[in-house]
């Protein structure tokens, strides 16, 4: 299976995963509650679609305040005749009547000793005439037994309240039920309701319709839900529609009721003691009253602003494919792409949603933003494991032929470190080389020569290690290794110092071992040296390695290449930096090293200073 297909096969996966999360609600609408991306999804659209705008004049409201209460009194106890007398204020000019009148309260039923009041209210209605009067559903759970099976209505009309009969008969009825959203947000109007199989309309749509036939048109009916909700598009925040006029202004004379002329009037509880205020979309910081957000339903209707839901298969058709090509695109590619691509593919998502809104399409706005969101920290996190993967791949394979202090080095320092060139700097540089090997391998196999190999540059190998060294190559049965490059060491001369006298111990030991194994012995000499040597990569473009050179290093290796068996030769050098902490001694017989003038000075290493 080649890459692509790979790829490809991962984004459709994921995308399937993300599509099923972002759409549990619509896939398993009986496990809703279980969704974690309903709230914050509704806020999201909330946020992008609901806007306020400058609210028209024609709707107005006339409250029921706090002074009106002082005035009145405790507002089940107020006598119909108070509102009668608001009635009879707005009729009090025949020519210069409101269209419509809504009254967002209810009047269930005659009250005892008081039927002067009741007639006054219906008097009042009829003589005003386009009075919208309030009803209101009850809603239950009714089970329907059939011959064979259950049906259960957990939305069915189980109590039905209508305005008493004499004002009922001289108004029209509109239900007054509002219902919330799963996040105690109305965001919908109820079309209807329909008690005893008989459909009753809502206030705000026989308002908005009294008041269009009233100008010479009609409006048109919403699309709604099987429980006949519509969303509603709000243009006004809490107090926009309100004048500040509230029923005792009117009543006593202080507004002029001609101002009312021609428009449609609510009038109904503005007080929060009235217990009639919900939470809206427009503005979740301010509790909205009843009459205005009758009053934005009202608006609405009369303007035809009703939003229909996007079929949510093509939704969630379109929001797969998204994810797949949004994945297939980033899925192992460096952030300089993923980033922008994020961030286009986010406002693309937004500014679609938002377009598809203002020609009347309502979308899960926060699915493919939060798809592409999530696919992102996939890739990222993808792209980070795989190249934790290969740099931990990279490291072991590397470091079977490079110190491991050289690998930390590239790595830490990116592809510039892999660049031809050295820089020049102090080092300890140390060689080591088994004495008589040529000739110890002309008489064995070489199944024994490789054994007796690997396990003396094993041990030479940990011993460089162990002491922080650079293990800068093998060369048949020689070790190079130098202190102070890559990585700065603060005690480069003393840490080689030590390195070679476990080599000599680590050498006695194994040469016991190959003695019991193959009857072999095995004795090494050690030079050490210190000076200044260039430190890099040197070779070519294809082929490099990362060594030290310079008459430094030369001179180490002529050290190592005089040392007998089982012996340390070191420079002066070595010996002024290591006095106090080792032991040394000049040798018995100097000896006059090839491309070195007469008096450089080598001394044989003994070991630590006894404290």
């Amino acid at each position: 299976m080649n890459q692509r297909t790979k790829n490809l096969i991962i984004s459709i996966i994921l995308a399937t995963v993300i599509t099923v999360l972002c759409a549990f609600d619509v896939l398993w609408p009986d496990l809703r509650r279980f969704d974690l991306l309903n709230g914050p999804e509704m806020w999201l659209e909330d946020l992008l679609f609901q806007r306020a705008e400058a609210v028209p004049s024609d709707i107005v409201i006339i409250g029921i305040d706090e002074n009106d209460l002082d005035e009145f009194g405790y507002y089940n106890s107020w006598d119909r005749s108070i509102m009668a007398r608001a009635l009879e204020v707005l009729a009090s000019d025949p020519e210069r009547r409101p269209a419509v009148v809504a009254i967002d309260t209810m009047y269930a039923g005659n009250i005892e000793g008081k039927e002067e009041s009741d007639l006054r209210l219906a008097k009042a209605a009829e003589e005003l005439g386009n009075v919208i009067t309030a009803t209101e559903a009850t809603f239950g759970t009714r089970r329907i037994f059939g011959s064979a099976s259950v049906i259960i209505d957990d939305f069915a009309v189980q109590k039905y309240e209508e305005p008493y009969d004499e004002l009922r008969r001289v108004t029209t009825q509109g239900h007054i039920n509002t219902m919330y959203d799963d996040d105690g947000v109305v965001r919908h109007a109820m079309l209807y309701v329909e008690p005893d199989g008989k459909r009753v309309y809502s206030m705000q749509f026989e308002a908005a319709r009294a008041y269009a036939l009233s100008k010479g048109y009609d409006v048109e009916m919403p699309e709604t839900s099987t429980r006949g909700y519509f969303y509603v598009p709000f243009i006004g925040k809490p107090g926009d529609f309100y004048d500040g006029v509230n029923m005792s202004m009117l009543i006593n004379g202080k507004v002029d009721p001609s101002y009312y002329a021609g428009k449609l009037v609510l009038i109904g509880p503005y007080t929060t003691g009235l217990q009639d205020s919900y939470n809206t979309p427009i503005d979740k910081g301010k509790m909205m009253y009843g009459v205005e957000y009758q009053a934005n339903v009202i608006q609405c209707i009369l303007d035809g602003r009703y939003k229909t839901y996007a079929p949510d298969y093509f939704q969630i058709g379109a929001l797969w494919i998204c994810c797949v090509a949004f994945f297939v695109f980033c899925n192992n590619r460096k952030l300089r792409f993923t980033v922008p691509a994020l961030i286009i593919g986010e406002i693309l998502a937004v500014g679609s949603a938002m377009l598809l809104y203002s020609v009347g399409y309502i979308t899960h706005a926060l699915w493919i933003p939060l798809g592409f969101f999530l696919l992102f920290i996939v890739s990222v996190a993808g792209n980070y494991i795989r190249a934790a993967i290969a740099r931990q791949n990279v490291t072991r394979t590397f470091e079977r032929y490079v110190a491991p202090n050289i690998v930390g080095e590239i790595l830490k320092e990116g592809t510039d470190s892999l660049k031809l060139g050295g820089k020049l700097c102090d080092i300890a540089v140390l060689f080591v080389d088994i004495r008589g090997f040529t000739t110890m391998s002309e008489r064995l196999s070489p199944e024994e020569v490789v054994h007796i190999l690997n396990q003396y540059l094993s041990m030479t190998s940990s011993c460089i290690e162990r002491h922080q060294g650079t293990l800068d190559k093998f060369v048949g049965d020689a070790t190079m290794a130098f202190w102070g490059a890559p990585i700065a060491d603060d005690d480069p001369i003393y840490h080689a110092a030590l390195t070679a006298i476990d080599i000599i111990k680590g050498a006695d030991e194994l040469s016991e071992k190959l003695k019991r194994e193959i009857n072999e012995e095995i004795h090494v000499g050690v030079g050490i040296n210190y000076g200044p040597a260039v430190v890099g990569n040197m070779g070519s473009e294809r082929r490099m390695d990362y060594t030290a050179i310079g008459d430094t290093v030369n001179t180490a290796a002529r050290l190592e290449a005089n040392a007998p068996g089982g012996t340390t030769y070191i420079s002066r050098s070595v010996a002024d930096a290591l006095k106090g902490r080792m032991k040394f001694e000049p040798l018995d017989k100097p000896i006059k090293l090839k491309g070195k003038a007469d008096g450089f000075e080598i001394l044989k290493l003994i070991g630590p200073e006894e404290e």
